[in-house]
């Protein structure tokens, strides 16, 4: 268990400048998205709004971030957890001015201390990442884009290349890292990536995940700031598996990828898997009719299974034009056929609409919809699900989908036997 340390910071303002290819960079001022935090009668929070773009969160002085930490380790129940301290924030954790007084000030408790995202491109000298080690870090989590120096100037703005990978290898050969790239076509995959993962695995990285580039819209940038790179087409989801499963197989390190997929635990929907079907058998009868509007990459996985538990009578599966489902937004409801949709339909939790917004969407061809959220997640993406075995995963989806069950019986059509 991962007691967060939050530090704050804002991206862009708080990395030493945006890489090219930074989610949150061209980030236009947007209006409030609306989410399930929203009042019933306004559109808008701080959820979804600032706290979306990552805006207005600067980085916070050392003595709020250490107590922060202390008064959870104080009023939390963990006697009997095996803690780790996460140090993470929206900036890049190795610009934030006073990383080494917090490091310092967190070992009092005794606990390994985890560093959350970070590109080392506030790593002046190599030498801090053994001064963080010796101070109680030992695991790292470090976007690298690529181990060649020229490549991270250009692509990552990184001021001082050599330091920040110099750094990455002092963390690789003493704690244990979860390297990351966002893999740009023609740019770091290819030969470019076999270079990258053979350097990563000289050094003693312990994993690595890949993340699809996301340059369009339907691919999750809701900012109204596509495309992030002018003329990039990113992977497929199925070219991004097909090279997810190429490097799990030519490297020994723990490979992931997001939005998928993890070739060691089956991750995302491993329950989707025939092997797996046995475990279905514990899951609540479907009793309603619904419909499950989700994302275009959830939706064959979601498909199978309920197909599998022998439901697809009673529900259907409906995908809207975006890749995740936790960014769908009113935007997307709007270009549903509604003909599709049955008389209730389940959105994905964490859902970027307001739940009165999304009701008079989805009934605006004059049939009266119920309108309900599922569980915040069906599964797990590559960014967890490489901490975990394959047991933990299985148990993770099977008691989503038992809550995505009660959903539909609770809020669906009954069927009459």
């Amino acid at each position: 268990m991962q007691i967060i340390a939050d530090v704050g910071g804002i991206p862009g303002k708080d990395c030493r400048g945006f890489c090219k290819y930074c989610y949150f960079r061209k980030v236009k001022d947007v209006k409030p998205f609306g989410c399930k935090n929203c009042s019933l009668g306004k559109v808008g929070c701080e959820h979804c709004s600032s706290g979306v773009s990552e805006t207005t969160s600067e980085f916070m002085q050392p003595f709020l971030v250490v107590g922060n930490v202390q008064n959870s380790l104080m009023l939390g129940e963990y006697q009997d957890a095996d803690l780790k301290i996460n140090i993470s924030g929206g900036g890049d954790i190795s610009c934030y001015p006073y990383l080494m007084d917090v490091v310092n000030s967190l070992s009092q408790f005794q606990l390994p201390i985890h560093l959350g995202y970070t590109s080392g491109k506030g790593i002046d000298d190599a030498k801090t990442a053994e001064s963080l080690i010796s101070m109680g870090v030992d695991e790292v989590t470090f976007t690298v884009f690529s181990t060649d120096p020229n490549m991270r100037k250009k692509w990552m703005v990184d001021k001082k290349p050599d330091e920040s990978l110099k750094a990455l290898k002092i963390f690789a050969e003493s704690c244990e890292v979860h390297a990351a790239s966002v893999i740009i076509p023609g740019i770091n995959d290819g030969k470019e990536l076999l270079k990258t993962c053979s350097k990563l695995e000289e050094w003693g990285v312990k994993a690595f995940i890949l993340m699809r580039f996301a340059n369009f819209e339907n691919q999750g940038l809701i900012l109204g700031n596509e495309p992030i790179i002018e003329g990039v087409n990113p992977h497929t989801i199925e070219e991004f598996e097909e090279l997810v499963r190429k490097i799990n197989d030519e490297f020994k390190f723990r490979v992931t990828g997001t939005p998928v997929c993890d070739p060691e635990n089956d991750a995302p929907f491993a329950i989707s898997k025939n092997k797996n079907k046995r475990y279905l058998d514990i899951l609540s009868e479907v009793t309603s009719e619904a419909t499950i509007l989700t994302s275009r990459v959830a939706a064959p996985f979601i498909g199978k299974i309920i197909k599998n538990i022998e439901a697809d009578e009673l529900i259907n599966v409906v995908a809207a034009a975006k890749d995740i489902g936790c960014l769908i937004t009113q935007k997307d409801l709007e270009n549903i056929d509604l003909k599709e949709l049955k008389d209730t339909v389940i959105i994905p939790g964490r859902a970027f609409v307001h739940d009165k917004k999304a009701e008079e969407v989805l009934s605006r061809d004059g049939v009266g919809r119920i309108v309900a959220r599922g569980p915040e997640k069906l599964s797990i993406d590559g960014e967890m699900s490489g901490t975990l075995g394959k047991e933990d995963v299985l148990k993770t989806e099977l008691i989503a989908f038992q809550d995505l069950i009660e959903a539909i019986n609770f809020f669906g059509v009954r069927v009459k036997n």
